[in-house]
């Protein structure tokens, strides 16, 4: 089953009500500011989902297209954002996308990254954002970090999100596959309204985890300059055995 079928994405925004993106997108504006050799004015947000950053990054004021595979998430998005002429969507494949123009950042939030699970994958991701990215522009991402994820190992998380007259219960159940540095993920969701089940839904999510060295690695051979690997969104916070997301910046070399 793909991931992000219709069912996921009309409960996405619900299972995920309390992420905080107006703060994570705070979070970028400060890298924007640290890391950007200019005024950063356009953003291309690769695996927008329902738009979470692309949308409030447009209202800040940046021009922005987000991109995604799933027609289901990008209609949610479309849904849900305000008739902004600065923020568009397209569909598409990351690994193989070319939008003809480039970008002062390019963004791949939420493990993205992590959904590219063999290694001609993840370079065909790299390839697009670079190909998509102005000389000495930004990229940043966020994966899971492999040495929190072997050291505190996935289990079952239950999740329950009010709704009007019911609840949305979500069970996530994971499984390490430590040969291809991947998660499995099970997830099962039920609909409740008034006391009755009215929806089920099943999703298997595989992602795949991060090492250091690794992740220097895929950047240079994608042609990208490693500026700073940090907690996520805690960006200061060197990362260790605990750190189960991180987040990468990472500036276009030159040709």
């Amino acid at each position: 089953m793909i991931p992000f079928a219709a069912d996921y994405a009309a409960a996405y925004d619900l299972i995920y009500a309390d992420k905080a993106y107006e703060q994570e997108v705070e979070l970028l504006e400060r890298i924007f500011e640290m890391y950007g050799q200019g005024p950063v004015r356009s953003v291309l947000d690769l695996g927008c989902g329902t738009g979470g950053h692309a949308i409030p990054l447009a209202q800040h004021g940046y021009t922005v297209v987000g991109v995604d595979r799933s027609p289901a998430m990008l209609a949610q998005a479309r849904e849900r954002a305000p008739s902004l002429p600065a923020l568009t969507f397209e569909q598409g494949d990351l690994r193989t996308l070319h939008l003809g123009r480039g970008f002062d950042v390019v963004l791949m939030m939420f493990a993205v990254l992590g959904y590219q699970l063999e290694n001609a994958d993840v370079a065909a991701a790299l390839a697009s954002a670079r190909r998509h990215t102005l000389p000495g522009g930004l990229l940043f991402f966020d994966v899971w970090y492999g040495p929190a994820v072997l050291t505190e190992r996935p289990g079952p998380r239950v999740k329950v999100s009010e709704l009007p007259g019911g609840q949305l219960v979500r069970v996530a159940n994971g499984e390490l596959d430590v040969r291809h540095q991947a998660c499995h993920v099970s997830y099962r969701m039920w609909r409740i309204e008034d006391e009755r089940l009215v929806g089920e839904t099943r999703e298997r999510h595989t992602v795949r985890y991060f090492f250091p060295l690794e992740l220097e690695l895929l950047l240079q051979q994608a042609g990208f300059e490693l500026l700073r690997l940090g907690g996520f969104p805690e960006l200061e916070q060197e990362p260790d055995t605990s750190t189960w997301n991180v987040c990468v910046v990472a500036r276009r070399a030159p040709a």
